[in-house]
């Protein structure tokens, strides 16, 4: 039997699977509660290539994070060309921006995208080799602290629309190009004495980029004895977090301030933030993101200032409420006993899917007792019983599934009254 890929997995419907975390309906409903929220905040949707050239990942995310020298997944097309399939997809938003020249069209441009992304990395509880991103990114001229907390309110009011409770929101600064050298010489000054007894990752880094040493969750005990980061901000960048925290203390939106808190690529400056949740243990991070002003420019394209977000869509499935999303059961089953009520039947739910009800028939026969043990597995709220009596009186039966009461509509008015019943129900 061939099966999945080590770290892959199906998402499927809920009747298929007991892992409600694989469920598809779940992050069906995440979709279209961020499509909805982004709509509002003047957000449109851009889709890109699953598969970029591999410079692209190299100039944007950076060669020293893990995802460029360890994760991607990257091949020699015929031509010779090296294409990666998409790690991240910031970088493929602001090529997008950077090749269609949209900075002509507008001053500042609002994009969101839904889709998977690709890491080849060891599985973990909500990580997967193919894993499941919503994020959006504003790219324009300005870099006012404002974008910076509207982005970070529209992501909380997703959390809070899609009913996960236990979430809190981590806030740092990066610092400005000014602020890294000072970064830098702070930690290699500090980490000289215990750098030899470090991991191999955060050796390397002191080298090559000692502020992704912050990001190490190894030697997190000797990290966590460093200064603060943020009494090394320059007087810009510190005018610009103390701002965006004070946005957001208008907002109401409470937060924790970690000076640890980097991110995992190297396009960040200034602002970056994650939200975490309590129920997901260690590996509790639901989504993160943060401004990336120097992005553009670093991939030939004008100077752009940037800030963005990206959520994994894995891990929400498996925080949000467990009866979140519609699984597509059909709102009304029709029970046909008769050749002459199965060729009703198969009018009838035509006429009810027009109407956008949810209706199901099955193409074999059935008694009555096997039609409502069919129409129970499938969960259907209401089942139109039609036999030869039914047809010849005009009366038909229905029945409701949630008490089994039942009653009757008339032939002539069938399509109103299921429908009338059907919305009222929603709509409470």
């Amino acid at each position: 039997m061939i099966t999945t890929p080590k770290y892959t997995r199906d998402l499927l419907p809920a009747e298929f699977s007991n892992d409600t975390s694989a469920q598809v309906h779940r992050f069906q409903f995440i979709e279209e509660r961020a499509r909805d929220l982004f709509r509002r905040y003047g957000f449109k949707e851009i889709r890109t290539p699953i598969f970029e050239h591999t410079e692209l990942f190299a100039r944007g995310v950076g060669t020293e994070t893990d995802i460029v020298s360890k994760e991607m997944y990257t091949w020699k097309d015929i031509n010779g060309d090296s294409l990666t399939l998409r790690p991240e997809n910031t970088a493929s938003v602001i090529r997008a921006y950077i090749q269609h020249k949209m900075w002509g069209q507008a001053e500042t441009v609002k994009l969101f995208y839904v889709g998977p992304q690709f890491r080849r990395e060891r599985g973990q509880k909500g990580r997967f080799r193919q894993f499941y991103q919503i994020g959006a990114e504003v790219i324009g001229n300005s870099d006012n602290p404002a974008i910076d907390a509207e982005c970070i309110e529209m992501i909380m009011q997703l959390v809070a629309d899609v009913g996960i409770g236990n979430a809190e929101l981590r806030l740092n600064s990066v610092g400005d190009a000014e602020s890294r050298p000072r970064f830098a010489e702070m930690i290699r000054r500090e980490l000289a004495p215990k750098i030899s007894s470090m991991c191999g990752d955060c050796q390397r880094r002191y080298e090559t980029n000692p502020l992704r040493i912050l990001d190490c969750k190894l030697d997190h005990e000797v990290v966590a004895g460093l200064p603060s980061t943020l009494d090394l901000l320059t007087d810009d960048a510190r005018q610009h977090f103390e701002t965006v925290c004070r946005y957001l203390d208008a907002r109401g939106i409470s937060y924790k301030i970690d000076s640890r808190l980097v991110r995992g690529l190297d396009y960040y400056t200034k602002t970056v933030f994650e939200v975490v949740s309590g129920s997901l243990g260690s590996q509790n991070a639901l989504l993160g993101g943060g401004r990336y002003d120097g992005l553009s420019k670093e991939l030939g394209g004008p100077a752009a200032k940037g800030f963005g977000f990206a959520l994994g869509l894995d891990r929400f499935a498996m925080t949000i409420p467990e009866n979140s999303g519609d699984q597509g059961n059909p709102d009304l089953y029709i029970a046909h006993l008769g050749a002459a009520a199965f060729e009703r039947a198969l009018v009838l739910v035509q006429g009810l899917r027009k109407k956008g009800i949810a209706a199901a028939v099955d193409f074999e026969t059935r008694s009555l007792k096997s039609s409502m043990k069919l129409a129970d597995k499938l969960k259907a709220r209401y089942v139109l019983i039609l036999g030869e009596s039914e047809l010849a009186s005009g009366q038909w039966a229905l029945r409701s599934m949630k008490d089994s009461s039942q009653s009757t509509i008339s032939a002539e008015n069938w399509l109103e009254e299921i429908t009338n019943l059907v919305g009222a129900e929603e709509a409470v």
